[in-house]
Parts: structure tokens; C-alpha cells; sequence
């Protein structure tokens, strides 16, 4: 959701950003041009005013000085003109010692530079006939202080126009952070879905995320009912088959063959070994289809009542203790848990001499379960041959007797690890190493 929000507040800048400086740049030039435009019709004005003082003298096209602006006398005063005609020009006395250029063709020119100052002039061309002559009359204007001004207000813009940016910035970050805050809050129920924490989203959503939701709610509940539906198949299926099985063993542990013993020993074996690999498989396919997260399993609210049961159905010489994090819950299933944890619990507390104890450890990526008890343990040179097998525990006639066929299914499913060591009262420590759910 971050990497969201950072590419569309990225693009939104860089759009902004563009998009800015050409409004600008694309204002500042148009402000200039008409402002030209402007500073040209006076040119104009000044250049016809000059028109109107040439007269006829005696000695022919004279200069009226009565009709000049004063501006024209003074030195670098900034007002300048020059006028052109036959094969000689005059100029204004406020150039004093410059000559003003003259230009090649008739209109607007800018960025010449006159007198010590280096006055930056816009310099205006107008030709005309006036007595029978051909004049060309340049008048010039010192631009220096417009120009200057105008960079004053090219920065006073730049810094108002860098400002609203920043503020357009920070209104468009909160913008989009609030339009995804439905996003945002969908995702962390999704989360919480998958730890278990909830079994539907949020229905109230933006009119734009309603169908989503309603669509997630929908398969939630589809594959609820579905998952429902099989173990509930699945559970009549073994109820189904148990009593004929047990109707066969029970026939085939009869006197009825006891003419046959050797029929008798090879169908009981079968039977028996029917009999578990259903149990097996059944189990397998419950745990397969354990597709949703069920109810979380809470460790202070469960493991006190398990141990207080097993205590009760074992005696009360063991001594039974846990040690968990406070308000620890573990994102499984509390039914397979229960299974989990009870088949360890039960087979250490049939060993154990005096001492049982289950850990429930969290790291930054896993969750480590351990049983240790105080028994006989079983030799660490057949520890790898209880699991090198391929078969359930409790089938193993020599070493600890687990009976932890189920244990392991259920280690595998949630692709855990399950382990056996030394506990340090010599006994033996089953340890599991479930990785977190992402």
C-alpha cells in the first residue's frame, strides 16, 4: 500500500512539477511580450511626436527643439531617437557622446546596450515621407528598470508559485492517503483474516470497494460452508467404516478360526492395518481442507484446562507445567492444536516419572513447541530410525511407544519440523518448529 501511495504521490509531483513550469514560464513570456507591446505603442507615440517637430526652414528640413521633450536633452536620460534622411541623421543631445545604431529594417529591437551604464534599450523603427523626403525616425527607451522589476516579480512568483507547490503537495499526500485509508483498512482486516482474527471484511466500505468486499465475503463464506460440508463427510465416512472394521477384527480374533491360525494372524493384520490407514487418511484430508482459519488458539484460556485434564486422567503425582508468553495466540487452528498438543501431552504424561512440561517459544519467524518429560527417552541412535520409516510412531514396538501419527500430519501440513532430543531431565523432548503464517 506504501509503494501505492509513494507512485502516485511521485507522479502527481512530477506531473505538477511539469506542468508548472511550463504554466509559468509560458505566463512570464507572455507578461513580457505584452509588456513590450505596451513600452512599443509609446515608442510609436514618441516616434510620430518627432514627425510632427521636423519643419521647413530656410536652409530646408529642420528640427523644431520647442516640440522635443526634455527628456531628449538630458544625458542618458534613457529617451534617445535618431532620425535618418538623405545622406545625413540627427540624434538626440541625451546621448551625449554615443551614437545610437542604425537599424537595418523598420520595427521593434531589443537588447542593444548605450552609455556607461550599459542601459539595456528597446529601440522602435519607423519609416515615413514627410516633405517630399524619405525619413526613418529610431526611437529608444532605456528597458533597464522595467526589466529589473520584472525580474523582482519573476522571483517574488517563483518563491509564491514554489510555495502553493508545496501546499498543493502537501493537500494532494493528504488526499491520496485518505482516498487509499479504505484500501489500507481492507488490507489489515485481510490480515487478520488470514491470523484468524475475523471470519468476514468490513461491509462498510466506499460505494467503490463495495463489490470487492461483498465478492471476498461471498467466496469466505462459500468455502466456509464447503469446508464444513466435507468434514462433516468426511467424519460420517469414518463413523461408516469403524463399525464394519471393527466387526471383521472382532470376527477375525474369534475361536471361529482357530483351526486357522495362520489366516487368522495375516487377516487381523490387514484388518488392523485398514483400520489405521483410514484413520490416516481421513486425517490427512481433514487437514488438507482446513482452507479457512478456524478459532485462534489462546494459550493462557486453553493449556491450563488440558493440563488440568490430563492431570486428572493420569494422576496426581505428575507434575504438569507450561511456560508461554502472556496473551501468547498461536495463528492454527484451535481444534488441531488441541489434537496436536493433547497426543504429545498424553504419551509424555504415560512415560514420565514425575515431570511434564510444554514450552511455547516465539521468534521473529517461527513458533517452537516443545514436550519434555522425565522418562526413559528413546536412544539417539534410533531416533532417526522412529522417523526414517515412513510410518505412524505408534507402530514402532520398541523405543518411547508416541502413538503420534496425527502429530506428524499436522507438523507437515503447516510445513513445520518436528524434531527429537534429550529433555535435560533425561527424558525425551519433542520439539516442533512451526513457521509463521505470512
Amino acid at each position: 500500500m506504501r509503494s501505492i501511495q509513494r507512485r502516485l504521490s511521485l507522479g502527481l509531483i512530477s506531473v505538477m512539477v511539469i506542468v508548472g513550469l511550463i504554466l509559468a514560464q509560458t505566463s512570464l513570456w507572455l507578461f513580457e511580450m505584452g509588456l513590450q507591446r505596451y513600452l512599443e505603442a509609446g515608442l510609436r507615440n514618441d516616434s510620430e511626436n518627432l514627425l510632427v517637430a521636423l519643419v521647413r526652414g530656410p536652409q530646408g528640413l529642420q528640427l523644431d527643439e520647442r516640440r522635443l521633450s526634455p527628456a531628449y536633452q538630458r544625458p542618458f536620460s534613457g529617451h534617445y531617437f535618431r532620425i535618418d534622411f538623405a545622406d545625413s541623421h540627427w540624434r538626440s543631445r541625451s546621448l551625449w557622446d554615443q551614437e545610437l545604431p542604425r537599424l537595418d529594417h523598420p520595427g521593434l529591437h531589443s537588447n542593444l546596450q548605450l552609455g556607461p551604464e550599459g542601459q539595456q534599450l528597446l529601440v522602435l523603427r519607423s519609416d515615413y515621407r514627410r516633405l517630399g523626403q524619405s525619413i526613418s525616425i529610431s526611437v529608444a527607451q532605456d528597458y533597464t528598470p522595467v526589466r529589473e522589476s520584472f525580474q523582482r516579480m519573476q522571483q517574488v512568483g517563483l518563491g509564491l508559485g514554489l510555495a502553493g507547490l508545496l501546499l498543493i503537495l502537501l493537500l494532494q499526500r493528504i488526499t491520496v492517503r485518505r482516498a487509499l485509508r479504505p484500501l489500507e483498512k481492507a488490507r489489515e482486516q485481510i490480515a487478520q483474516l488470514q491470523q484468524g482474527q475475523r471470519s468476514q471484511l468490513d461491509e462498510q466500505v466506499p460505494v467503490e470497494l463495495e463489490p470487492l468486499v461483498a465478492q471476498i465475503n461471498h467466496l469466505l463464506a462459500h468455502t466456509e460452508d464447503s469446508l464444513k460440508r466435507s468434514r462433516n463427510a468426511l467424519g460420517n465416512l469414518g463413523h461408516a467404516l469403524k463399525t464394519p472394521l471393527a466387526v471383521l477384527l472382532s470376527l477375525a480374533s474369534s475361536e471361529q478360526l482357530d483351526a486357522h491360525p495362520q489366516l487368522r494372524k495375516v487377516l487381523k493384520e490387514q484388518l488392523e492395518q485398514v483400520q489405521q490407514r483410514l484413520n490416516r487418511e481421513l486425517n490427512r484430508a481433514r487437514l488438507s481442507g482446513d482452507a479457512l482459519p478456524g478459532a485462534l488458539f489462546d494459550c493462557d484460556a486453553e493449556l491450563p484446562g488440558l493440563l488440568a485434564t490430563l492431570n486428572m486422567i493420569h494422576g496426581e503425582h505428575l507434575n504438569l507445567s507450561y511456560r508461554a508468553p502472556s496473551g501468547l495466540q498461536l495463528p492454527w487452528d484451535r481444534e488441531d492444536l488441541l489434537e496436536l498438543l493433547g497426543n504429545l501431552l498424553d504419551n509424555a504424561c504415560k512415560w514420565a516419572d514425575a515431570e511434564v512440561r510444554l514450552s511455547v517459544v516465539e521468534t521473529a519467524d517461527s513458533f517452537e513447541l516443545s514436550v519434555e518429560d522425565d522418562g526413559p527417552g528413546i536412544p539417539e541412535d534410533r531416533r532417526d530410525q522412529v522417523f526414517s520409516r515412513g510410518t505412524r510412531l505408534d507402530e514402532q514396538t520398541d523405543g518411547h511407544g508416541l502413538g503420534l501419527g496425527i502429530v506428524r500430519d499436522i507438523v507437515d501440513t503447516w510445513g513445520g519440523v518436528l524434531r527429537l532430543e534429550e529433555s535435560e531431565w533425561g527424558g525425551l523432548n519433542v520439539l516442533i518448529e512451526l513457521p509463521k503464517r505470512s
